[in-house]
């Protein structure tokens, strides 16, 4: 089966097909880079990390960019208003890149805990403004584009193409604007290529025009471009962007150079709080470190406890990526079950193949594991279809209990070993290789912990203070260890 992507630009489900074969060339918007990464950014990355991870899994060579927005995003994104950076810079006293650093190493930690690839290149907007400025000429000198004042706009009536990706219409959007929103511009649906800079706007650069800094849609224009060529196969981001960020893309990448910017479109959608958009904006986020942690400072109101990163990873998989997925303690909770279920489930098959009998993979093993495969897959070409392919794990999760209980031979434990680290590490990214030895390392530390109290019974033993001796044994049986003394004075133990 082919696998199969919801293109946004065309508005229909369409067999994925490279421009060059074998090779793909994705380019998702990463973060603008003011605050902690929170459950909505979550599910963007972890949607298109899937997206990175299922294509290599089919065997596709992947480069995937994802960059970093450290200047030019602005709180009004009708060109209006401040930099997001910088307003949040100026609120706490620090330079804005300084503030822009902070937080890039934060959403990476998060992102790293979640266990999302890491992009192949991750480039700043900071660092592209050359290119920018160059992309900005080239618009003005095919009259795509003029400048007003030291700022420059894009002019969406000499571009046919405006519109296409939304569904909305130039002629609509005009007539619908308000004309107040900036005097300097031609059409109220003009937008910034670049942004004057006043005096005491830090986070400015010399260009043609005067001081001034780039716009938002510029920069995703440039950086996409320069690193996977025009066109290029996926571009991926949040819904929310899909107008005005994206068109604006398209508009300015293809007005410059003739040719269609990106062959498929893909859209995620959004995390809702209680039927509403989680968002910075509306203050109903819940960040990630709020939801991974272990101090009590920073829980959130809403959260009765923390969750294992990969737990929220697999309740963000519960949901299709085009659909919405509404946040609830509750929910996270079924998350967390599900996700130590299925983490139950391998450490018993990594645990028992060590000691298991010697013998080939059980005929109907292997039959039940490729029909495993076949259903995965499946729902995987279906537009990454994870909630389907997520409930396939499950039935591997029965599997391997079974097998487990029959004890099977250590060739079938491995045949589902394999199965669990491809489709549920590879792919779903919920699987992790160091389960086994963090086990052994636990059970290592358990061996020296018990030890150390059997010394200490041992000890009240031969001092004749049986009271201590008692309450020792009493105190070990509750936290589920039976001790067993032997002949010759050696005591032993086992879990109850």
């Amino acid at each position: 089966m082919t696998l199969k992507l919801y293109n946004s630009l065309t508005r229909r489900l369409e067999d994925f097909k490279p421009i060059n074969k074998g090779r793909v060339g994705i380019y998702v918007c990463g973060p603008t880079v003011y605050g902690h990464a929170h459950l909505g950014h979550a599910k963007s990355y972890v949607s298109f990390d899937i997206l990175v991870r299922y294509m290599r899994y089919l065997g596709y060579n992947v480069t995937y960019v994802q960059n970093i927005t450290d200047v030019g995003h602005l709180t009004d994104d009708a060109d209006q208003g401040e930099d997001k950076i910088a307003k949040a810079a100026a609120k706490v006293h620090k330079h804005p890149m300084e503030l822009a650093e902070l937080y890039t190493r934060s959403f990476f930690e998060d992102m790293d805990k979640l266990n999302c690839v890491r992009p192949d290149i991750s480039p700043r907007a900071s660092g592209h403004i050359v290119e920018q400025i160059e992309l900005v000429k080239t618009l003005i000198a095919k009259g795509y584009a003029y400048e007003a004042n030291g700022s420059v706009y894009f002019d969406v009536s000499k571009f046919d193409g405006y519109g296409k990706l939304s569904g909305r219409n130039v002629e609509d959007m005009i007539a619908g604007a308000r004309v107040e929103i900036s005097q300097e511009k031609k059409n109220p649906a003009d937008f910034a290529l670049w942004k004057k800079a006043e005096a005491n706007h830090i986070m400015q650069w010399p260009s043609p025009w005067g001081q001034g800094f780039p716009g938002w849609h510029l920069e995703c224009s440039v950086m996409s471009t320069k690193y996977l060529g025009q066109p290029f196969d996926i571009h991926g981001g949040g819904l929310e962007n899909q107008f005005p960020h994206h068109e604006c893309e398209i508009a300015q990448a293809e007005a410059a150079t003739g040719k269609q910017f990106v062959n498929y479109w893909l859209h995620n959608n959004m995390v809702t709080v209680d039927g509403q958009k989680m968002g910075k904006s509306l203050g109903n986020f819940i960040t990630l470190k709020q939801l991974f942690a272990d101090s009590p400072d920073a829980k959130h109101e809403r959260l009765s406890r923390k969750y294992d990163p990969l737990a929220v990873r697999q309740f963000i998989l519960t949901s299709h990526y085009r659909s919405t997925l509404d946040f609830s303690d509750e929910a996270l909770h079924a998350a967390q079950s599900g996700y130590d279920k299925l983490t139950d489930a391998v450490i018993a098959v990594r645990k028992q193949i060590k000691n298991a009998p010697k013998g080939p993979t059980a005929g109907d093993v292997e039959s039940r594991l490729k029909m495993i495969k076949e259903k995965f897959e499946t729902a995987m070409n279906d537009d990454l279809n994870t909630s389907i392919a997520l409930s396939v794990m499950f039935e591997l999760v029965n599997l391997a209990n079974e097998q487990i209980a029959k004890n099977a031979t250590g060739e079938t434990l491995g045949a589902i070993d394999n199965m669990f680290t491809k489709l549920g590490g590879d792919v779903l990214g919920i699987v992790k290789e160091q389960y086994q030895q963090q086990n052994e390392g636990n059970e290592a530390m358990l061996d020296k912990l018990v030890a150390v109290l059997i010394e200490q019974r041992k000890t009240a033993k031969q001092n004749k203070d049986f009271a201590t001796a008692d309450t020792l044994r009493k105190k070990i049986e509750e936290i589920g260890i039976v001790l067993e003394d032997k002949p010759g004075g050696v005591t032993g133990w086992r879990m109850k």
